[in-house]
Formats: C-alpha cells, structure tokens, sequence
C-alpha cells in the first residue's frame, strides 16, 4: 500500500490500495458499461448530475479540504477555495454552455437532403491528474467529459490520490450510474498497460514535459484517440512605466507565491521598464516581507510547505545557481520563520540582477522564488519573454490598452493577460505553445476534445 507522506511534517499522513492490473481492467469495463448507458441519457439529465455532484463535494468540503492541505501543503483557506471560488465557477460555466457546446451543426439545405454533424462522446476518458490544483486540474476535464456522455477514470497524482475517490464518492452521493466517475490508482506501468488496451477514446495528462513525452509515446504506439497535454511553464510578466503601480505589484506577487509558487500559470520571471526598476523591486521586496510561512493548517498561514522535500531542493539549486552568477538576493536570511518540522518548507525569495543565463530565468521553479530583470523598453521585454522553451500564459501591465495589445499579438503563449494573471476564465480556451502543452481544455473548445464529430447524410427526396 502506497504512503502519502505528508510535506508538513514528513510523516505519513494516508495510505491507499493500488491496484493491480486485472483490478484495474475491471474498472474500465464497468466505465465502458456506463458509458454505453450514459450516452444515452437527456443532457439536461447530465447537467443536474453535475450540479448536485458539487453540493456532495460540499457537504464534505471541511473533510476533503484537510486531505488536501495535509497530502499537497496547501493552506487550509485555499484549499476549500479552489472548490468555493474556482470548481463552482468552472463547473457551472461549463453546464450553461454545454448545451450550445453539444448542440448538432446542421448544415445548409441541399436539394433532397439532410446533413448533421454530432457531437458524439468518446467513450471512456483517462485522466492523468496533477497535484498542485487537484479538484480544478481534475475538474478540466472530468465535467466536461460526463456532461459529454462520456464515463472518466481518474489517475491522479501520488501526493494527492485521494482526491480521485473525492471525485468518485462526490459523484455516487449525486446519484451518478455505477462506475460513470471512478478513481483509478495504478503505477506508471500499469497505467501504460492499460492505455494499450485501445479502450480509452481519450486522455489527458498535466504534468512534466518529460511525462508529457512518455504519455504521447505509449498512447501513439498502439492508439489513434486524441491526447490532451498541459505540461506546465516558464510565465513572464512585463511592467511598463505606465502602468498602475501598486496594483501592479500586488498582483505579481501573488502570481509569484499563491500556492507557494506551484502554479503552472503563476508567475515566474518579470521584465521591468528600466525607468521604474529600481522602485518596483524595493515595493515588489516589501510585500512580499509581509507572508505568513507556517504550517498550512493555521489559520494565519498564506505560504505553506511546497510539495515535497525534492521540490523544495530544486528551488534551493537555482536560488544558489542565480547568486553564484552574480545575481542578489533581496530578502535576508532569517527574515521569516520557516518550521523546521519538514524540509520541505521554503522562505519566499526575490532577486535581481538576473539575466537568462540562470536556471531561475530560463528553467520551470514552481516554488516562491522569483527573479526580476530590467529591460530598456517593451521591445526588448517581449524578445526576452519569448526566449523560453514555454508558452503557457505571459502578462503585460500598462494603461495604455491599445499599446498591450499590440504587445501582446507578439507574444508565444496560449494566454496573454493585461493587467492580470494567474488565472483560468472557464468560458476561455485554456491551452499552450511550445512545451507548455498539446490541446485544449474549458470554453466551448474543451468540448471538442471528448466529443468526436459524427456526420448524418440522410438523402429524404428521390
């Protein structure tokens, strides 16, 4: 049995059942038998199944968001928030545009026939889910998939396996068919197995590029079904001298720390018009001197520890590669508290004089660390947050709205905020360039990724 070792204390903190490969096959045979039966059932049937499944989360809300912070770190308030504020939002957007998302394209009349395109289900969807968001990863694509007549099988992320059985049990007590919703807790290997059955009409994968590789390869080898990846990224911000300044800094701050930096969105390296540099830096310094770090349990807490102590050290590695080139390190040592329980705990860091010869500028963190670099204007700006492997999200804050988004059309990213970030608008495509990934989730162009189009040629005149 599997142990979640919690980053809090570095003790075990849940355990769970993997399962073995003929356990595991039998689960996706009772997927396949709900998916046949699911397809079939009134779309308005499946919205209200996705409605009450949110008041089943709900009524177990303060349960499953201790599991939460106690399997990932995340502070206690933010982890019942990402269900109030974000998988409420998202799941509810998403069932008042599933009707005109699935709704058949008749095409033009042509003498003596009718033409429709449908919106059929897939099947069975596999979702590979990752820790550091795991109801709205896992929601991305769950929601959409069932309100698509698909069934889902959810392998979630080692550290955060029990949020795949939250799904499952949220699901059931909404009175969803037997095996429509179901967590799937298997090794890599198995999982590799089972995708070569051809039984999965998708999956979908957020983690690593590496990973991302590895799953595109075993669903390529033997399968012709569509793969969805988010695999994470470098995001930049640009700061003009134009923009609202204490506003600026504010949101780029907790861009940077939110969930103490293991944001796959979040911000992770920022461009600062030469001519307001030196001000930004000192006011970005001071707000971010203001953090609680502590146990995430505790209600004072807003930065907890990261995921475990292998990614904390990752962070330490470029925090040392960025000094011992040179650049400076703006938040002395000692400032904060950090609990010595687990180290896995981190002290947000600031620094400047980096340029992209550092792994802090240039390589995935995901951790509170971030390094700000001044640039001679927006030119020079948008050149350095494109030389980078990533294009998830990147920002820009001006007030000059025209002048952003002329800026913007020449960004690489899949997203491209003004004067916000580190945020996901489920009635917008969430999608990336370059490593960041492959596809697309929520909008009305979510729905594309579990449906396939199915045409009906019917001639009615002879």
């Amino acid at each position: 049995m599997p142990d979640i070792v919690s980053p809090i204390d570095g003790r075990v903190a849940y355990g769970y059942a993997e399962l073995t490969y003929d356990t595991a096959l039998a689960k996706l045979e009772r997927a396949e038998t709900a998916w046949r039966l699911w397809a079939t059932t009134p779309l308005s049937e499946r919205i209200a199944l996705c409605q009450r499944m949110l008041e089943a989360y709900r009524a177990r809300l303060p349960e499953y968001a201790e599991q939460i912070t106690k399997m990932m770190g995340k502070p206690l308030g933010n982890a019942r928030g990402e269900f109030e504020r974000s998988m409420c939002e998202r799941t509810e957007h998403l069932c008042s545009i599933a009707e005109a998302a699935l709704a058949d394209d008749h095409l033009p009349e042509k003498a003596g026939l009718r033409r429709t395109i449908r919106h059929e289900p897939v099947g069975v969807v596999l979702d590979i889910a990752a820790w550091n968001y795991p109801l709205l990863i896992a929601i991305n694509v769950v929601v959409p998939a069932v309100l698509a007549g698909n069934a889902v099988v959810i392998k979630h992320a080692h550290q955060t396996a029990l949020v795949a059985d939250q799904f499952e049990q949220a699901f059931l007590a909404a009175g969803a068919p037997a095996g429509l919703v179901q967590a799937l807790p298997v090794d890599h290997p198995t999982a590799a197995k089972l995708i070569a059955t051809r039984r999965f009409g998708y999956v979908s994968f957020t983690g690593s590029v590496r990973g991302g590789h590895e799953v595109f390869r075993t669903v390529a080898q033997d399968n012709f079904v569509g793969v969805g990846l988010e695999l994470g990224g470098k995001d930049p911000a640009l700061v003009l001298p134009d923009c609202d300044f204490d506003y600026t800094v504010d949101n780029l701050v907790d861009g940077a720390f939110y969930n103490a930096g293991q944001s796959c969105c979040g911000i992770e390296r920022i461009y600062v018009h030469e001519s307001i540099h030196d001000r930004f830096v000192e006011a970005y310094v001071e707000l971010t001197k203001k953090y609680v770090v502590g146990n995430p349990l505790d209600a004072a807490t807003n930065l907890g520890p990261l995921v475990n102590v292998a990614a904390a050290e990752n962070v330490r590695r470029q925090n040392a590669d960025a000094a011992a080139r040179g650049a400076r390190a703006l938040i002395p040592d000692g400032h904060f508290k950090v609990p010595d329980t687990s180290a896995a705990f981190l002290a947000p860091q600031v620094f400047d004089g980096v340029d992209h010869s550092m792994a802090l500028m240039r390589d995935e963190t995901f951790g509170p660390s971030i390094g700000i670099m001044r640039v001679r204007d927006a030119e020079e700006g948008v050149r350095l947050m494109n030389d980078s492997s990533y294009g998830l999200t990147a920002s820009i804050w001006t007030r000059d709205f025209d002048r952003g988004e002329a800026l913007a059309r020449a960004v690489e990213a899949g997203t491209v905020f003004l004067n916000r970030c580190d945020y996901l608008d489920p009635a917008m495509a969430w999608t990336g360039v370059k490593d960041s990934g492959h596809g697309v989730s929520l909008s009305k162009y979510g729905f594309l990724s579990v449906t396939r189009p199915k045409n009906y040629h019917s001639r009615v005149q002879w």
